[in-house]
């Protein structure tokens, strides 16, 4: 598995692995402390969306790339929500009532039909792994924004699109990335569990 996910780097530039490199180690500690509801989930990771968004750039997967960009975006957002000191009280871990599912679901449809427009915009013939990464966009694009609220099922679209992406970004020939997906896959699993059982202490 490793020399099939590593192979393809022979050919690569120092540069292009050492960013992968960067962005693998600190998606690893976003996904970590998301976890633990630590508010260094946004600094660690906005650095390895933004080195992502190069990396993607370079390699002509607008899709994923227009993603990284609302992620780094959002990470900002986020960051600042976490951190507010306002006289509202402090976020905490909760399952989205029908507005904000109903806003979810808005959100998906949105950045699908947005995703295969910038497809549109750079020209760029649309296959099958393309049309998986429209899809798996629009799951991230509402797994963000509910993460950003504290919600625990932002958690179930990322195992969902984690699933997805692992075995595209190898396909792809990014093996570094679906290396780092499939770490994120456990991790979202294990966040899950965690998030879910600090639900059900408050609740009780």
């Amino acid at each position: 598995m490793f020399e099939f996910l590593f192979n393809q780097y022979k050919d690569a530039s120092t540069t292009q692995i050492v960013l992968e490199f960067l962005a693998f180690v600190f998606g690893i500690a976003s996904v970590f402390y998301a976890k633990k509801e630590n508010i260094l989930v946004y600094p660690t990771g906005l650095i390895a969306t933004v080195i992502t968004v190069y990396l993607l750039y370079q390699a002509k997967y607008f899709g994923d790339m227009t993603m990284n960009v609302y992620y780094s975006i959002m990470s900002i957002y986020g960051w600042y929500k976490w951190m507010s000191k306002s006289n509202e009280p402090d976020l905490e871990i909760t399952r989205t009532n029908l507005k904000e599912k109903v806003i979810g679901i808005l959100f998906f449809i949105i950045t699908v039909f947005i995703t295969y427009l910038v497809y549109k915009f750079f020209d760029y013939k649309l296959e099958i792994p393309n049309y998986i990464d429209i899809f798996t966009s629009g799951l991230f694009f509402t797994a963000m924004w509910y993460m950003a609220l504290k919600k625990i099922e932002n958690w179930t679209l990322w195992i969902i699109g984690d699933c997805i992406v692992v075995p595209l970004f190898a396909y792809r020939g990014l093996g570094m990335l679906s290396l780092q997906y499939l770490i994120f896959t456990i991790l979202a699993i294990m966040a899950y569990l965690e998030w879910k059982r600090t639900l059900q202490q408050k609740i009780v």
